[in-house]
Protein backbone atom coordinates (compact mmCIF):
# COMPACT_ATOMS: atom_id res chain seq x y z
CA UNK A 1 0.00 0.00 0.00
CA UNK A 2 1.22 3.39 -1.25
CA UNK A 3 0.44 6.33 1.12
CA UNK A 4 0.87 10.36 1.33
CA UNK A 5 0.48 12.49 4.23
CA UNK A 6 -0.35 16.21 4.28
CA UNK A 7 -0.61 18.55 7.33
CA UNK A 8 -2.11 21.46 8.19
CA UNK A 9 -4.06 23.31 11.42
CA UNK A 10 -6.99 24.81 12.22
CA UNK A 11 -8.64 26.53 15.82
CA UNK A 12 -12.00 26.18 16.98
CA UNK A 13 -14.06 26.88 20.35
CA UNK A 14 -16.69 24.58 21.52
CA UNK A 15 -18.05 23.11 24.85
CA UNK A 16 -19.21 19.16 25.88
CA UNK A 17 -22.26 18.18 27.63
CA UNK A 18 -21.65 15.45 30.08
CA UNK A 19 -19.96 14.89 33.53
CA UNK A 20 -17.40 12.76 32.26
CA UNK A 21 -16.08 16.08 29.99
CA UNK A 22 -15.00 17.75 33.63
CA UNK A 23 -14.35 21.41 33.04
CA UNK A 24 -14.10 21.13 29.19
CA UNK A 25 -18.30 21.53 29.78
CA UNK A 26 -17.53 25.05 29.73
CA UNK A 27 -16.39 27.19 26.66
CA UNK A 28 -12.87 26.27 25.72
CA UNK A 29 -10.43 26.59 22.69
CA UNK A 30 -8.52 23.47 20.99
CA UNK A 31 -5.69 24.04 18.22
CA UNK A 32 -5.47 20.92 16.31
CA UNK A 33 -2.80 19.63 13.74
CA UNK A 34 -4.15 17.91 11.00
CA UNK A 35 -2.58 14.77 9.40
CA UNK A 36 -4.31 13.13 6.19
CA UNK A 37 -2.90 10.13 4.28
CA UNK A 38 -4.08 9.50 1.48
CA UNK A 39 -3.64 5.44 0.50
CA UNK A 40 -3.83 3.49 -2.91
CA UNK A 41 -2.54 0.03 -3.97
CA UNK A 42 -1.04 0.48 -7.29
CA UNK A 43 0.34 4.12 -8.34
CA UNK A 44 -1.29 6.32 -10.90
CA UNK A 45 -0.08 6.88 -14.24
CA UNK A 46 2.43 9.42 -13.00
CA UNK A 47 3.56 7.74 -10.35
CA UNK A 48 1.83 9.60 -8.28
CA UNK A 49 -0.98 8.85 -4.60
CA UNK A 50 -1.76 12.02 -5.16
CA UNK A 51 -0.98 15.30 -6.39
CA UNK A 52 0.73 17.20 -3.07
CA UNK A 53 -0.70 20.58 -3.55
CA UNK A 54 -3.63 19.45 -4.44
CA UNK A 55 -4.17 17.66 -1.41
CA UNK A 56 -3.14 20.96 0.59
CA UNK A 57 -4.93 22.95 -1.23
CA UNK A 58 -8.40 20.77 -0.22
CA UNK A 59 -7.30 20.50 3.28
CA UNK A 60 -6.76 24.18 2.92
CA UNK A 61 -10.64 24.86 2.33
CA UNK A 62 -12.04 21.92 4.16
CA UNK A 63 -10.78 23.15 7.77
CA UNK A 64 -11.46 26.68 6.49
CA UNK A 65 -14.89 26.05 7.02
CA UNK A 66 -13.98 25.09 10.78
CA UNK A 67 -11.51 27.34 11.55
CA UNK A 68 -11.83 30.26 13.75
CA UNK A 69 -15.15 28.93 14.88
CA UNK A 70 -17.16 28.54 18.34
CA UNK A 71 -18.41 25.14 17.11
CA UNK A 72 -21.39 24.95 19.50
CA UNK A 73 -22.97 27.85 17.15
CA UNK A 74 -22.58 25.93 14.01
CA UNK A 75 -26.40 24.67 13.52
CA UNK A 76 -25.43 21.30 11.68
CA UNK A 77 -23.28 20.08 14.65
CA UNK A 78 -26.21 20.83 16.84
CA UNK A 79 -26.44 18.59 19.95
CA UNK A 80 -23.39 16.46 19.23
CA UNK A 81 -20.14 16.51 21.57
CA UNK A 82 -17.30 17.90 18.87
CA UNK A 83 -14.46 15.40 20.42
CA UNK A 84 -11.89 15.31 18.49
CA UNK A 85 -12.43 11.70 17.62
CA UNK A 86 -15.55 13.35 15.92
CA UNK A 87 -14.29 15.92 14.29
CA UNK A 88 -11.14 13.74 12.86
CA UNK A 89 -14.53 11.31 11.41
CA UNK A 90 -16.53 14.81 10.05
CA UNK A 91 -13.05 16.19 8.17
CA UNK A 92 -12.67 12.36 6.83
CA UNK A 93 -16.29 12.79 5.49
CA UNK A 94 -15.78 16.01 3.37
CA UNK A 95 -12.48 15.06 1.84
CA UNK A 96 -13.76 11.70 0.95
CA UNK A 97 -16.84 13.99 -0.27
CA UNK A 98 -14.48 15.78 -2.24
CA UNK A 99 -12.50 13.26 -4.10
CA UNK A 100 -15.63 11.62 -5.25
CA UNK A 101 -16.59 14.80 -7.04
CA UNK A 102 -13.58 14.95 -8.73
CA UNK A 103 -11.98 17.78 -6.82
CA UNK A 104 -8.52 16.54 -6.53
CA UNK A 105 -8.51 14.93 -10.54
CA UNK A 106 -9.75 11.72 -12.07
CA UNK A 107 -6.42 9.85 -10.48
CA UNK A 108 -7.22 10.37 -7.56
CA UNK A 109 -10.83 7.50 -8.08
CA UNK A 110 -7.73 5.15 -7.62
CA UNK A 111 -7.27 5.73 -3.88
CA UNK A 112 -8.46 3.38 -1.48
CA UNK A 113 -8.63 4.91 1.94
CA UNK A 114 -7.58 7.70 3.73
CA UNK A 115 -6.57 8.09 7.56
CA UNK A 116 -7.24 11.81 8.90
CA UNK A 117 -5.97 12.23 12.83
CA UNK A 118 -6.58 15.50 14.97
CA UNK A 119 -3.33 15.80 17.31
CA UNK A 120 -4.53 18.05 19.92
CA UNK A 121 -1.01 18.54 21.94
CA UNK A 122 1.79 17.03 21.78
CA UNK A 123 1.02 13.73 23.87
CA UNK A 124 -2.64 13.26 22.59
CA UNK A 125 -4.44 12.54 19.18
CA UNK A 126 -7.24 10.51 17.59
CA UNK A 127 -7.72 8.92 14.22
CA UNK A 128 -10.13 8.12 11.72
CA UNK A 129 -9.37 5.63 9.05
CA UNK A 130 -11.71 4.54 6.27
CA UNK A 131 -11.99 3.01 2.98
CA UNK A 132 -12.87 5.26 -0.12
CA UNK A 133 -16.10 4.30 -1.80
CA UNK A 134 -16.03 4.87 -5.63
Amino acid sequence: MFSVTVRDHFMIAHSFKGEVFGPAQNLHGATYVVDVEFKRVELDDDGLVVDIGRALQLLSVVLAELNYRNLDDDTALSGRNTTTEFLAHLIFERIAAEIESGTLGESAHGLTALRVTLHESHVASASYDGALQH
